[in-house]
């Protein structure tokens, strides 16, 4: 599919993140105003309530942007989630009768402050990519023992919480935690010494299951994607993660993208998953090219310093789909809501330069990296500012995520001091 013109004459640059062909949603407000649902087009947002009340968008369901997240957009399902789509192409295409009604409607992106574009109902964490899983087993258990016996056969995941999810932007405090070194004969409370990042996808779900689905109806499930970056306390993790998973330790922050790319705009960059060493079990079978061709980078900037990239890769790494892991999570029996939030996991390429993390990239800690300005980094440090950046390349034009950005601050003193 070739790059769609639009009235909007940003949107049609082949390397602007928001052509016509991406149209994510998002929500944000303008000072003075409430938060809003919005959509990207170009350097410019659409303003959904506006248009509604203008009556330029009217999905037949009674009001859906009346309120400041996108998740009753998501309720209604995937033939009005078409329709909008449709509806909004139509609006701003070029040529479009609707210019004259729309184009008031319309709202600078600098002018405006993003917030959460929707409510997170629940948040559940992967540990779905290939790469980053056997790096850190190989650390920790050595090659021959890196990845845990059930890791080929079924997505690991655990349940996170949806109360620390923030957009793009909200700085994050460097956390307290209960930590025991190799060398210490008890464990200390402590702020955390190695903070590190996770550079994911996360999957948005937007339709509702009671009871096992299938990796297809999972996949029409899903309402769209956004950047994810898992905050991660390397050394409270070591200490808390044996025998239950992570806990404290990836409690601080996920920071994730301002807009919600469709999964009908990513439509064209699917691609399959690698090849199995073990074939999957009927239930979690791929029935199609499950991920999507999407670069991804990462960038660290010390407090005053300029921007390093510490890392490439794409999504097409993943070994399991967000389809896939959303399919496993149901196999109990697990209900599912809009507004559920699955990170994808770390994602690595097979090169030291596509490691997701810290952890990886340092070889905890071991092979500190070095930055443009000489300074050198194992884990965050207070004053960091991590940006995540993503984009599906089409012909030409470009379907962006927007960033996804987090400055490092400084722990608060002993919260429990007296």
């Amino acid at each position: 599919m070739p790059l769609m013109k639009s009235w909007v004459d940003s949107a049609n640059a082949a390397d602007h993140p928001f052509p016509l062909n991406n149209l994510p949603y998002g929500v944000f407000s303008t000072p003075g105003s409430d938060p809003r649902c919005g959509v990207a087009i170009g350097d410019m947002i659409l303003d959904m309530a506006a248009a509604e009340d203008a009556g330029l968008v009217d999905p037949g369901t009674g009001p859906l942007f009346d309120v400041p997240f996108w998740n009753e957009v998501m309720e209604e399902g995937p033939e009005i989630w078409t329709a909008l789509r449709d509806r909004l192409t139509a609006i701003l295409s070029e040529g479009s009768a609707d210019r004259a009604a729309a184009e008031p409607l319309l709202v600078a992106q600098a002018d405006a402050e993003m917030h959460l574009p929707f409510l997170v109902s629940e948040y559940t964490d992967f540990y779905a990519g290939r790469h980053h899983a056997f790096n850190v087993g190989t650390m920790f258990r050595g090659a021959e023992n890196a990845l845990p016996p059930n890791w080929l056969h079924i997505p690991i995941g655990y349940n996170g919480r949806a109360s620390s999810v923030v957009v793009s932007g909200t700085p994050v405090r460097r956390p307290w935690g209960q930590i025991k070194g190799p060398d210490d004969d008890l464990p200390r409370f402590a702020p955390c010494a190695r903070f590190d990042i996770e550079l994911e996808m996360g999957a948005v779900v937007g339709q509702p299951s009671d009871g096992p689905v299938t990796v297809a109806e999972a996949d029409a499930m899903i309402f769209g994607y956004v950047l994810l970056n898992d905050w991660s306390a390397r050394d409270i993790q070591a200490w808390e993660y044996q025998p239950l998973g992570p806990f404290q330790a990836k409690a601080t922050a996920t920071s994730i993208s301002p807009w919600i790319v469709t999964r009908a705009a990513l439509e064209p960059f699917r691609c399959d998953t690698p090849a199995r060493e073990f074939e999957l079990l009927d239930h979690l079978k791929d029935c199609g090219p499950m991920l999507y061709d999407i670069d991804l980078s990462v960038t660290l900037a010390p407090e005053g310093g300029a921007q390093t990239t510490i890392a490439r890769t794409n999504y097409r790494e993943m070994y399991y789909s967000a389809a896939q892991q959303l399919a496993h999570h149901s196999t109990s029996g697990c209900p599912m809501n809009p507004g559920d939030l699955l990170g994808s996991g770390t994602i690595s390429g097979p090169t030291k330069p596509e490691r997701g993390s810290l952890l990886e990239l340092s070889w905890g800690g071991r092979e500190p990296i070095t930055l443009d300005g000489g300074q050198t980094r194992s884990f965050v440090e207070d004053g960091d500012t991590l940006t995540l950046q993503g984009a599906a390349r089409g012909d030409g034009y470009t379907i962006g995520f927007g960033t996804c950005t987090g400055k490092a601050l400084a722990a608060l003193d002993d919260p429990y001091a007296r």
